[in-house]
């Protein structure tokens, strides 16, 4: 009985443990909602703090003037970007996201490192 009660403790913390998942952002006039994949409402942020330009399931980016933020579910932030230095964002998926400044497309890490950069093909 001990070991069942000692494992079921273990299994709940592991689980707490676990990063919740985005599914979907809402927004409205004055909020952005984010919302888990059971549509449990996560995080709650001001529109005033930028507008939610991309997310994944794992983060999300915000455009604030001439700042990119990366945010994690619970909106803690993680990365600030210049937007002169990252251009515009196509996509976000997994932990990585993708963005196109002139004739080049670059992939990033949510933490802010250059995974890759290629030539846009026209």
């Amino acid at each position: 009985m001990k070991r069942i009660f000692i494992a079921l403790i273990m299994l709940m913390a592991f689980t707490a443990m676990q990063a919740q998942k985005i599914s979907y952002i809402e927004t409205t006039r004055s909020w952005h909602y984010v919302y888990d994949e059971k549509g449990k409402k996560i995080h709650t942020f001001s529109t005033s703090q930028g507008e939610v330009v991309a997310y994944s399931e794992s983060f999300y980016i915000v455009k604030n003037g001439s700042w990119y933020y990366t945010c994690d579910a619970k909106g803690k932030k993680l990365h600030t970007f210049a937007v002169s230095n990252v251009g515009d964002i196509l996509s976000a998926t997994g932990d990585t996201f993708t963005s196109r400044k002139g004739s080049w497309i670059y992939t990033w890490d949510k933490n802010g490192k250059k995974i890759s950069t290629r030539s846009a093909s026209h």
